[in-house]
């Protein structure tokens, strides 16, 4: 359905690929990240399951027929199917029954009980996961620099231009909601504080349909906000919520509200790299905490783009959390998966970007230009304790993103220093 006013998401090609090979999609993902205009831009026919008219009668009638609800010109969108669990069902057996490819886009921004939807959906719906807008998506990247080329050895020094620290902060906490991208400066981190009351009002007590205290949830999430691109553990939140509001949470509860929060795609945690990157080596397994967009950490914690300009420690973490972002974005759409690395001698890597291949490439993530050949040397003696196992597998690139940079360049060293604001897939 043509949209004048769509932006192109890097997933475009991706879900027309799964509609080629698969009966159906599922784009799953936070709310207000683009999923039903993204749907919408690959269908040719809808019906909006969550839709309040006629007092919820296309989720009355979905209810009492679902088959009734997927006639319609292929592929049909069927948005927020998680309202009404059956039809996961219903399109199963109807892509079974037609046995052709692309007819239905699945959205969901939730994901529901077991009960009601009894098939995996594999081999006939294929899930993909949806994120706030990158950068590039929005706008804010000239995307001169492609991060796949780069993985690859093809690179070009280029002068990129300046960048304010203030504009880097805006960013951050606008978010990459499309809805918030054309935001005033002044008013950037209304929308996702808005965010965050319709999760605890509203989207938690949908969740198995069980009341839960919407008070500690907030704390728990304003301890992930404060823990935001760390590798804490749970136990280390409960003590966290505890000095900080003297709030008690056992382990079990915040395990139970976390598997909350992850099945409304509230978290996006970034893995640990469990390749042999060092055969010697423990590697740890913790996974490092994300919220789905580095806007919702500014909104928990109350803290505004003046106040991120005073308190540059704390952006930090908040601008490492939009470049992680961005680069699982990017890496994903040519393949790719996005970890961390971790190892018991306190050896770091801030991303690491796992390629189709299985080659890789490290990453570290500095705000500033200065802070380049800090990261740089961090990289290099990484790689060169990787090269001396003889068991190891070193990476195919070392590539430091940095926000205040303007130009993108290889050292002589051979470590590329990339702006955030000049990178894409």
């Amino acid at each position: 359905m043509f949209n004048p006013d769509y932006n192109n998401r890097l997933t475009d090609k991706y879900i027309e690929s799964c509609l080629e090979v698969a009966g159906a999609v599922c784009i799953e993902g936070p709310k207000w990240c683009g999923k039903t205009w993204t749907s919408e831009h690959h269908s040719n026919s809808s019906i909006y399951i969550g839709d309040p008219e006629g007092n919820y009668q296309n989720k009355t009638l979905a209810t009492l027929d679902p088959l009734s609800v997927l006639a319609g010109d292929t592929p049909r969108l069927i948005d927020e199917w998680q309202e009404v669990p059956p039809l996961w069902d219903a399109v199963r057996n109807e892509v079974d029954r037609r046995k052709e490819k692309g007819q239905f886009i699945l959205t969901g921004s939730a994901t529901p009980n077991k009960k009601g939807k009894m098939h995996s959906g594999a081999g006939r719906i294929i899930k993909i996961r949806m994120r706030p807008m990158s950068l590039f998506e929005s706008g804010d990247s000239s995307g001169q620099i492609s991060l796949e080329k780069i993985c690859n050895g093809d690179f070009t020094n280029v002068v990129t231009g300046p960048v304010q620290l203030e504009y880097l902060i805006y960013l951050t906490v606008r978010g990459g909601w499309p809805g918030n991208i054309k935001s005033d400066r002044q008013k950037a981190g209304i929308l996702p504080k808005s965010y965050i009351k319709a999760v605890l009002d509203e989207d938690i007590d949908r969740v198995e349909g069980k009341k839960r205290d919407k008070k500690k949830m907030e704390k728990l999430l304003k301890s992930l906000a404060r823990n935001e691109s760390t590798t804490v553990t749970n136990n280390t939140l409960k003590k966290d919520i505890e000095d900080t509001d003297g709030s008690l949470l056992d382990v079990g509860t915040i395990s139970e509200y976390l598997e909350v929060f992850e099945k409304i795609f509230l978290l996006d945690d970034q893995l640990p790299f469990s390749s042999n990157i060092r055969s010697s080596v423990r590697v740890k397994q913790q996974s490092k905490r994300h919220l789905a967009d580095p806007s919702l950490a500014c909104a928990l914690l109350n803290i505004t783009a003046k106040g991120l300009l005073g308190d540059l420690n704390t952006f930090g973490f908040l601008f490492e959390a939009l470049c992680e972002r961005d680069l699982r974005i990017y890496a994903e759409s040519f393949g790719g998966n996005l970890y961390h690395y971790q190892d018991y001698q306190n050896r770091e890597i801030d991303a690491v970007i796992e390629m189709p291949d299985g080659e890789w490439a490290a990453v570290e993530i500095k705000l500033g230009a200065a802070q380049a050949d800090e990261g740089a040397a961090n990289l290099l003696k990484i790689d060169k304790e990787i090269r001396q196992d003889s068991g190891g597998r070193p990476p195919k690139a070392l590539i430091v993103v940095c926000g205040m940079t303007n130009a993108a360049y290889r050292r002589d060293d051979g470590v590329y220093i990339v702006p955030i604001t000049a990178l894409r897939n």
